[in-house]
């Protein structure tokens, strides 16, 4: 694991908004949730987890901004330092009893994230990163898988909540990796989508119409472990397209021309 101020103040806040979460997921019938969008539940778990993080990285960092998925641009007067914070990845997953979620919390300094922590609080997996310094899960170092064919590879993907983003354009694109892929996944977890291309799991996945706080941690998770992250249309940092692409580096590479074609059409 990495030995850092840094990354014990992110673990920390995780870890503490994840015991609520899991707390919560075993009384999810019970949760008071209302509606903010079509297919886009926000729960009190999700609240809650929200300020226990806010809470332990304001006063560890009390300069830093924050990107927050309910409460917003939080400025701070350290410009250079902002998080981007998901306090519960996998909502709709959560609400209905579907055990796959996390926590993600970010680092983003001068435009480029440096650490990154996403906690599966009901499989115990902590996935860590720093620049520089590796990515982990739990103990063990991670690294991309070493797949060079699309055609043996698992491809994970996202779909846009009813109302946002292009559900044509995804259709187009699904059906474009799947005629080359060994299988797709949709696992409704972009945090965790990103983790497991870290750790080998997923050889490459993709997503549009996200927001920074939903992939932040996840671009530094790949790149520490040996991958390569774009936008999905191929730019080098993909916090203001606000799309993801990644993998290794030949399947990062097939799969952004994928797309490309598929745009290009």
């Amino acid at each position: 694991m990495i030995s850092s101020p840094l990354m014990t103040v992110m673990v920390d806040a995780v870890r503490k908004a994840a015991r609520g979460l899991r707390r919560d997921f075993g009384e999810v019938e019970n949760l008071q949730v209302s509606r903010k969008g079509p297919g886009d539940f926000v729960s009190a778990a999700d609240r809650k987890a929200e300020e226990v993080v806010r809470d332990a990285l304001m006063k560890a960092r009390p300069g830093y901004g924050l990107v927050l998925e309910e409460n917003g641009i939080i400025e701070g007067t350290d410009k250079s330092h902002t998080w981007h914070v998901d306090p519960l990845d996998g909502t709709s997953n959560f609400l209905h009893g579907v055990p796959h979620f996390a926590v993600s919390v970010g680092l983003e300094r001068e435009g480029q994230i440096v650490a990154g922590v996403i906690f599966d609080p009901i499989k115990d997996e902590l996935f860590v990163a720093e620049r520089g310094k590796g990515a982990y899960l739990n103990n063990r170092r991670l690294r991309v898988s070493g797949r060079q064919d699309m055609a043996d590879a698992l491809v994970g993907y996202g779909t846009p909540y009813l109302g946002r983003g292009s559900h044509p354009r995804l259709l187009r694109e699904l059906g474009a990796v799947m005629a080359v892929a060994g299988g797709t996944r949709r696992m409704g977890s972009a945090a965790l989508d990103m983790a497991y291309v870290a750790c080998g799991r997923l050889d490459a996945y993709w997503e549009r119409d996200l927001q920074t706080y939903d992939f932040a941690a996840g671009v530094i998770l790949v790149r520490e472990a040996g991958g390569f992250v774009s936008s999905a249309d191929g730019a080098a940092e993909p916090l203001a397209p606000r799309s993801v692409a990644a993998g290794n580096e030949e399947l990062h590479r097939e799969l952004v021309a994928i797309l490309k074609k598929v745009q290009a059409a």
